[in-house]
């Protein structure tokens, strides 16, 4: 049970804009050491992302920018298994490096979240979030501070070795199995019942690159279900990257200022860039 966890916060939509980093180090399913930072991300700060981890550009303009730490980041992930909940730690990770030209880390990622479905069968197709997992499973952490979430998505793995008795090289291949080896669990909208993002609801809003529909057979296809409207049970708003930028006002569009009204009243719901998105989704599909 040698791995490391991490977890990442940004600053607004777009997953580069990386303001905090936390990593975790497990060795035999214990905690042998932690390292975290707040990181300039040369980049605004949404007003929903601060409401949600509190940190603002006044907290950061003094931290190190990402250039000069990735050789500590690069040197604690290198050929390690390193795992985060739900695919958005990574991706953001990649498109940091990739936004400074930097080449990626060669390490091997697992998905706590995928984990989770697979090891407990009340998560398997619905209230996998980090939060919700960990309080199921007694662990205590401080929400949206990267190194408590990544100290919580590394126990949790731990936990579920523990508990299903399967290694973590094993967990390795389960994660890209089906949930519970069947097909059988019904849903009532688009999403694949075994897709790595299955339980997410997302909505598109804004001008796409791609046709609407098509973005949302791409979701379907990796478990997402696709709402029209934002909704009580809506998990991930999908914005067209011209609209990123737009921070004040009735510049949103309705679904944008209905998804921040949800937020303030403490229903989880993630912002995701389209390029974002189309990262996600090549990473996750099913080959």
């Amino acid at each position: 049970m040698d791995f490391i966890s991490i977890d990442v916060e940004t600053a607004n939509a777009d997953l580069s804009s990386i303001c905090q980093i936390g990593v975790v180090k497990f060795v035999g399913g214990v905690i042998v050491g932690k390292w975290g930072t707040l990181v300039n991300p040369e980049d605004e700060f949404d007003p929903m992302n601060i409401y949600i981890h509190g940190i603002t550009e006044e907290n950061v303009k003094d931290a190190p920018i990402l250039i000069q730490i990735e050789s500590r980041v690069r040197q604690i992930l290198t050929g390690n298994i390193v795992a985060c909940h739900t695919p958005f730690d990574k991706a953001a990770i990649s498109r940091a490096y990739q936004r400074y030209g930097l080449p990626l880390i060669e390490c091997t990622w697992l998905d706590t979240a995928r984990v989770s479905r697979r090891a407990w069968t009340q998560f398997a197709y619905q209230g996998y979030s980090l939060a919700n997992v960990a309080e199921e499973l007694g662990i205590e952490f401080e929400h949206h501070d990267a190194l408590e979430d990544a100290r919580a998505a590394g126990e949790i793995l731990v936990k579920a070795i523990k508990d299903t008795k399967i290694s973590l090289q094993d967990w390795l291949t389960r994660v890209n199995q089906p949930v519970f080896g069947t097909s059988s669990y019904k849903i009532t909208r688009e999403g694949i019942s075994d897709g790595p993002l299955a339980g997410e609801v997302v909505v598109f809003t804004g001008a796409l690159s791609i046709p609407r529909r098509e973005a949302a057979d791409m979701a379907a296809s990796i478990g997402c279900d696709v709402r029209d409207g934002v909704a009580k049970e809506t998990t991930l708003l999908v914005l067209g990257d011209q609209d990123l930028r737009r921070l004040a006002g009735y510049e949103k569009s309705s679904k944008h200022r209905k998804a921040e009204e949800l937020i303030e009243r403490g229903q989880q719901i993630r912002f995701l860039g389209e390029r974002d998105f189309l990262k996600i989704f090549e990473e996750n599909k099913i080959r």
